[in-house]
């Protein structure tokens, strides 16, 4: 069975779960976040109740990039998640990273594709630098969501089956 790591990125609100929802319908998907871990700490710490708002999103991009630097943690706990599902049976392993910087990383590290979900009915974030410069990378793929729910759903299918312009 072939393993694909897809590191996976677009605005808030472009559709990004909603795709790998869809994707989950056509092939065994495994779903991480390079925030996961900073999103417990953030409701332990400061009693973050998961809001997306502004606040919270400047929240957790300050307590990514300090635990990037104290000891490196997302990237620990993206090579624990990909060990598990190098054992698993996922085709699919989704990986949501905002950061440039973050992404060469992991890209680089587990040999992964990129791929952007647009939808230009969403505003482009620009309060933080991990939402503002999601654009500001060249992707391998990119999945434009600008039609209806059902068209984007045909479009997951086509992606995990590799019938899209550029075959996994």
């Amino acid at each position: 069975m072939k393993k694909n790591i897809i590191i996976i990125n677009g605005t808030g609100g472009s559709g990004k779960d909603t795709f790998v929802s869809f994707c989950s319908e056509f092939a065994r998907v495994t779903n991480i976040s390079s925030v996961d871990k900073v999103k417990e700490a953030a409701k332990i710490l400061v009693g973050w109740n998961g809001a997306k708002d502004e606040k919270s999103r400047k929240l957790l991009v300050d307590l990514k990039q300090l635990s990037i630097q104290y000891n490196d943690a997302p990237t620990k706990y993206i090579k624990e998640q990909y060990e598990i599902f190098k054992r698993s049976n996922s085709e699919f392993l989704f990986i949501h990273i905002r950061e440039i910087e973050e992404i060469k990383k992991i890209q680089k590290l587990l040999n992964a594709k990129t791929l952007l979900i647009k939808n230009p009915r969403v505003a482009l974030i620009t309060s933080n630098s991990s939402d503002g410069n999601v654009y500001k990378y060249h992707y391998d793929y990119i999945i434009e969501n600008s039609g209806t729910l059902e068209d984007l759903k045909k479009k997951a299918r086509e992606f995990v089956l590799g019938r899209n312009e550029s075959v996994l």
